[in-house]
């Protein structure tokens, strides 16, 4: 195979960067913003590096709508859906990925046909359940209803995973004597890790995000999430207070760029390689 050329390599990088700067440039104007004194923030020719830095505005989203609280009721929350999810969608996932039933087919379709389904069919039923087990206004109540609503995508991403597995590496540990349950520990697990990683930060971020079913199900200011705690910066009357909550919403982002870098260094290809020998 010919190595690419270095003018095909610098077109690459040149595209890379490009590509990068597409993805980041929202969030260095979000930063921006959050800098900006109320005058800038009115100009009519904006610029992405403010002429005085307005610093205040951090500190008046943390002591205008208790940030902090919020932020923490949100890593409550969005660790114990990551956690839950993977616990339940991973044996799940083996189990649809290996055992052939007839009960594979109509599992997989219901997966399919549940992500068809708007949000705005289910949350007065689950606002009932919830009401009638009094899990109201309660963070183990969010949780439980983030677990529902990523279930199926996540069991679709491990399931794909599982189904990428080579069945030579269970028929090898069965011989050599290990059970299912043995196999599914100290075989299966360590090679889904990549899938496991990308499952765990898809249910975390869709948890940390989430504001719709938030919005329904709680109602006392002392459970209250990020995402709702960032819009009461918009006022009864339609104002907004520009610079606090782009402020806020920057230190919103801050705990799901953590999870990603350490998450990401495990999200690598090639694990698999050299664990079947010929």
């Amino acid at each position: 195979m010919r190595k690419p050329t270095k003018a095909v390599r610098t077109g690459q990088y040149v595209a890379l960067a490009l590509y990068l700067i597409f993805l980041g440039f929202p969030l260095l104007w979000l930063l921006s913003i959050s800098l900006k004194t109320p005058r800038e923030l009115a100009s009519i020719n904006p610029h992405l590096i403010p002429h005085h830095f307005q610093w205040s505005n951090y500190s008046d989203a943390f002591d205008a709508q208790g940030l902090l609280r919020s932020a923490g009721n949100s890593t409550i929350v969005a660790l114990g859906s990551m956690v839950l999810t993977i616990v339940v969608a991973f044996p799940a996932a083996y189990a649809l990925g290996r055992f052939k039933t007839r009960l594979r087919p109509i599992a997989t379709g219901w997966i399919l046909v549940s992500q068809l389904f708007p949000v705005i069919l289910i949350v007065i039923p689950l606002f009932m359940i919830l009401r009638s087990i009094h899990l109201l206004n309660s963070l183990f109540g969010l949780v439980l209803v983030y677990l529902v609503w990523t279930l199926p995508f996540a069991l679709w991403m491990l399931r794909g995973y599982v189904a990428a597995l080579p069945r030579d590496l269970e028929e090898a540990a069965a011989v050599d004597g290990a059970g299912r349950l043995r196999t599914l520990v100290s075989i299966v697990l360590p090679l889904l890790r990549p899938g496991l990683v990308a499952t765990a930060m898809f249910a975390f971020i869709s948890a940390w995000n989430e504001f719709f079913f938030a919005l329904v199900l709680l109602k006392n200011d002392n459970v209250r999430t990020l995402p709702l705690t960032l819009a009461h910066f918009v006022g009864a009357e339609g104002q907004v207070s520009l610079g606090p909550l782009a402020a806020g919403s920057v230190m919103a982002t801050v705990p799901s760029l953590l999870v990603f870098a350490v998450l990401q260094r495990r999200l690598t290809s090639g694990l698999l390689a050299g664990a079947v020998k010929g």
